[in-house]
């Protein structure tokens, strides 16, 4: 059963929105990576802060932690019990992106940290562009590792329409 759920992908593969949907139907706490990464201003954590707060959230017995952070991925992947990659393609990533800048122009978005207004620049939209590139090979390496245990549940999606499968499926079993 799920009960400490990993969700990894690219800018805007739509990991905090599944972290918020899976949250209310499992009644599981979410916890959004860059809320904690991120201080006022995108002011980046020290690196050992960041690692002392993830092993710190990680304690926990139930949550759902949505982000990426590779450097420090292999924490939450040791204790999850289920791991849901977004493996989405860049043009759906980069159109979301866009379309999130458009909604909180200027604003912190819910899932971020305080005085960190949603912002758009050619460094950013690179990242989501060269995301399969440079991360996707490494994230799927970290997940085969994972998928060889019994008790870790690796959920690899592709596209939105298995995201509404998963969380579907999940209201099936629920009732």
């Amino acid at each position: 059963m799920m009960q400490r759920v990993a969700i990894v992908g690219s800018c805007g593969a739509g990991k905090s929105t599944l972290a918020v949907n899976l949250g209310k139907k499992l009644d599981l706490p979410v916890i959004h990576l860059d809320a904690y990464y991120w201080q006022s201003g995108w002011q980046a954590t020290d690196a050992q802060q960041w690692l002392q707060i993830q092993e710190k959230l990680i304690e926990q017995n139930r949550w759902i932690i949505d982000g990426n952070y590779g450097n420090t991925m292999n924490i939450r992947l040791a204790a999850a019990d289920t791991v849901i990659w977004l493996d989405f393609n860049r043009y759906l990533c980069l159109w979301r992106v866009c379309q999130r800048y458009l909604k909180y122009p200027g604003k912190t978005r819910p899932d971020m940290a305080a005085n960190c207004p949603e912002r758009l620049n050619r460094e950013f939209i690179q990242y989501v562009w060269n995301f399969p590139q440079v991360h996707r090979s490494r994230i799927k390496a970290k997940l085969a590792k994972y998928q060889q245990q019994e008790n870790k549940q690796v959920i690899i999606l592709q596209n939105p329409r298995q995201v509404l499968d998963l969380l579907e499926s999940i209201n099936l079993t629920a009732s």
